[in-house]
């Protein structure tokens, strides 16, 4: 139960923070959480939990795979925010987008046989 407590902190910490510092600078905020701490959070933690190297690259080559249809969500709400869409319609609009993006790779992925 601590671990997670620990986890779920960190994880936190470091969310607050980025979200902090975009407040004061775009580029820090930008920088912050452009990083793959997300990414990095998750397999650091998983690595902790199981010890186990394998399943941490497997979840590795998993995040490389679907990155490509993340940036959707990112080149699509600027977008509709300067189009004039307000922010909440914006933000679900990029949001399915960039779900049917997902979908879309993890059909490509299944078609040319990348198991992720």
């Amino acid at each position: 139960m601590i671990e997670q407590i620990v986890k779920v902190l960190v994880t936190s910490l470091l969310v607050v923070s980025a979200s902090e510092a975009a407040k004061r600078s775009t580029i820090a905020g930008a920088l912050l959480a452009s990083l793959p701490l997300t990414s990095l959070m998750a397999m650091v933690w998983l690595y902790v939990d199981t010890r186990d190297a394998e399943k941490v690259a497997t979840l590795a080559n998993s995040i490389f795979w679907l990155l490509l249809p993340s940036l959707t969500l990112l080149l699509a709400l600027p977008l509709l925010l300067r189009s004039g869409i307000g922010f909440w319609l914006s933000l679900a609009l990029a949001i399915a987008l960039t779900g049917a993006s997902y979908a879309a790779m993890v059909a490509l992925l299944r078609w040319l046989g990348i198991q992720i």
